[in-house]
């Protein structure tokens, strides 16, 4: 039915084309865009199935016409269909910077089923250029729908590398100076190409850039970590599809989150983000912001990951079970409670497997501060029988209730699986109670907090936690919980095997 999604896109070399063979005379490829000579042409072949369907079609010709040094340049084009001038003598706005797009209207009935022919020719008087960026051809019903498809397409290429210049700010004097590439990757599964980008790195400098709506370019500024100011520009050097090879030219990390998006009261699960920013600099960027082509914008903010450690079980030394607030309540993040009827506790956890705890954090109950914890020591044990001192606490105090405060281990515990929290001593009360207890593993690798905010919507949560990346043949992730559980394995096929081994030598002597 109608004709398929049609495109040229001549920002690329060769041209990305879809529904289209194309000739070209008297005209060059120059990067972001085709120049057209003095009576050049460009011929669009493109097919209809069935041009019955298609009562008036939507054609957009963005073009730009060069300037005749510091004068605006004259370059009319014609516009044909079938050899029927859809238009002649255009004059498209010449010197500005920024190509204008021309929007036609194309006659139903001079479409025809099969291979139609559209062209586009510059007149033999033109005293400048006329530069092609792009052709787009949809029904009037679907207006847009080719451009969209365009800037999809466009997207896949998502990894850019840029050879930039830097001028002090403000100096009459100074003139352009090589800086080093600016190499990017940031891609949200959205499809859409940045149009600003802005980052910040560890040592305190930070850069913000706009784009060339093709990407052929950006200017910008830069700020170093004591404060001078450059301006800041770049041109494309190079671009190319995301590969697992794409970390391999760049020196910084590239990071890869399982995202999700706060609204309606929770999180929700988002796409894969996948940043990458990297402009020569030592120090790590800490700080990511941009807008896309599509209005949408976002922020994170990179910091440390930690990975809860599943508790399989809880035992206290009290609970109150006529009230349903037993120990094992303090394993989920629902708002219920642990309560035991005096003003000392002990509570034992025991892990799903071995792992490097370096934080715990406790959540207060709902009601009466004074049954707060105010002095404890937090243990480890590899058996559950032998205790090793981790922290130690005196003195604390929660301002709200269902407050969760995230205590740090001096030392990463070294895989244990049991943990005792003794509480010497609470806020006044003769009962004592919390609504949650958990572990954390050692930093897992970047993690980040931020928000997202759509085109005409407003901001919501954003955050995001590492995906797990295989760190050899094996598949294994690099990660200190996996090689503690293959120790904790080890040692426990080793004992087994001691077990068996006296088994079968008490079998031999009855």
């Amino acid at each position: 039915m109608g004709f398929d999604v049609t495109y040229a896109d001549f920002s690329a070399e060769p041209a990305r084309l879809a529904n289209a063979k194309v000739e070209r005379q008297r005209t060059r490829s120059a990067g972001s865009h085709l120049a057209l000579n003095a009576g050049g042409s460009v011929t669009l072949r493109f097919e209809v199935a069935d041009p019955e369907d298609v009562e008036q079609a939507t054609l957009t010709v963005t073009a730009l016409v060069s300037k005749l040094g510091s004068s605006i340049g004259y370059a009319p084009m014609d516009v044909l269909l079938q050899g029927e001038p859809l238009v002649a003598d255009l004059t498209v706005p010449g010197g500005g910077d920024l190509p204008q797009d021309n929007v036609l209207a194309v006659p139903g009935h001079l479409l025809k089923p099969g291979t139609n022919t559209l062209e586009i020719r510059t007149s033999g008087k033109a005293r400048s250029m006329l530069w092609l960026y792009r052709i787009t051809l949809d029904p009037v019903w679907e207006r847009g729908r080719s451009e969209r498809a365009r800037t999809a397409e466009a997207a896949r290429d998502s990894v850019f590398s840029y050879r930039t210049e830097r001028r002090l700010a403000h100096s009459s004097s100074s003139s352009w100076q090589s800086a080093p590439r600016l190499l990017f990757h940031l891609d949200r599964d959205e499809r859409s190409l940045p149009a600003q980008l802005g980052w910040r790195t560890a040592d305190g400098a930070e850069s913000a850039i706009s784009f060339q709506s093709d990407m052929s370019g950006f200017h910008g500024c830069y700020r170093t970590a004591d404060g001078t100011a450059y301006e800041y520009q770049g041109r494309l050097g190079d671009r190319r599809p995301f590969s697992q090879e794409t970390e391999n030219l760049s020196a910084s990390t590239l990071h890869r989150f399982h995202t999700e998006e706060g609204w309606g009261g929770g999180w929700h699960t988002s796409h894969e983000l996948r940043l990458l920013v990297d402009d020569g600099a030592t120090a790590p960027v800490e700080r990511i912001n941009w807008r896309d082509q599509r209005g949408n914008s976002g922020v994170v903010v990179l910091h440390a990951a930690t990975t809860d450690v599943a508790v399989t079980r809880v035992r206290a030394s009290d609970e109150h079970r006529a009230n349903g607030e037993v120990a094992g309540n303090l394993r989920n993040d629902r708002r219920t409670k642990w309560l035991a009827g005096d003003d000392t506790a002990r509570l034992d956890f025991t892990l799903s497997g071995p792992a490097a705890v370096a934080s715990y954090s406790l959540t207060s109950a709902n009601d009466f501060p004074d049954r707060d914890p105010r002095d404890w020591t937090l243990y480890g044990s590899a058996d559950g029988k032998a205790w090793t001192p981790l922290d130690s606490r005196a003195g604390e105090t929660f301002t709200g209730r269902y407050e969760t405060r995230e205590f740090f281990l001096r030392a990463t515990a070294p895989g244990y699986r049991h943990f005792r929290l003794d509480i010497t001593r609470n806020a006044g009360a003769n009962e004592t109670q919390l609504a949650q207890v958990s572990f954390a593993e050692a930093p897992a690798g970047q993690a980040f907090t931020g928000y997202y905010q759509r085109h005409n919507e407003g901001p919501i949560g954003y955050r995001g936690t590492p995906v797990a990346v295989p760190s050899s043949s094996t598949g294994l992730p690099a990660s200190p919980r996996v090689a503690s559980e293959l120790e904790s394995a080890v040692a426990s096929l080793a004992e087994t095997a001691q077990t068996l081994a006296a088994l079968a030598a008490q079998l031999r002597k009855h």
